[in-house]
């Protein structure tokens, strides 16, 4: 979690294992392009400054359709990560609040029933400055936040 005295950028890279021997799927909305590219560039550089070598990409029209994407991945057997990153913008109706609860559950869900990591990488925030900040601003990346706690649940689930 962002705060002014913890970006989500600062991160100890000492404590991240290295991530050669795990395979990445990142998972992208399209909704709110501009936010969600640039934590998937945050996320894809720090995996590789991490050593990753198999990164995957793929895209999905906006963050509902986050959930359905990580379970077809998951059902492949073929990643041992599977990151989603997306941007969820609070407006005037109750439509935020279903969608940001929707995904949550959905990768969860996915998590448990394919006893594989993933990540919830998605910004769900009061306005586009707020999402600004947490996707390169002044808060940092989440998108690298999300890359380091793929890379560290890969590991933990590869010895659990």
């Amino acid at each position: 979690m962002a705060t002014a005295l913890h970006p989500l950028s600062v991160y100890e890279p000492d404590t991240v294992p290295s991530a050669a021997p795990y395979r990445f799927a990142v998972v992208v909305s399209e909704w709110n392009t501009a936010i969600t590219n640039a934590l998937a560039q945050g996320c894809v550089d720090t995996l590789t400054k991490h050593g990753a070598e198999t990164i995957k990409v793929f895209h999905v029209p906006g963050s509902f359709e986050l959930s359905s994407a990580a379970g077809q991945l998951a059902a492949r057997k073929a990643f041992d990560a599977i990151i989603c990153l997306g941007c969820v913008i609070q407006g005037e109706t109750r439509h935020f609040d279903f969608i940001c609860e929707a995904v949550a559950n959905g990768l969860t869900q996915v998590g448990i029933q394919y006893r594989l990591p993933v990540i919830f990488g998605v910004l769900t925030t009061q306005n586009q400055a707020q999402a600004e900040a947490r996707s390169g601003g002044a808060l940092g990346n989440k998108g690298v936040e999300a890359a380091v706690t793929a890379i560290k649940m890969a590991a933990f689930f590869e010895k659990a």
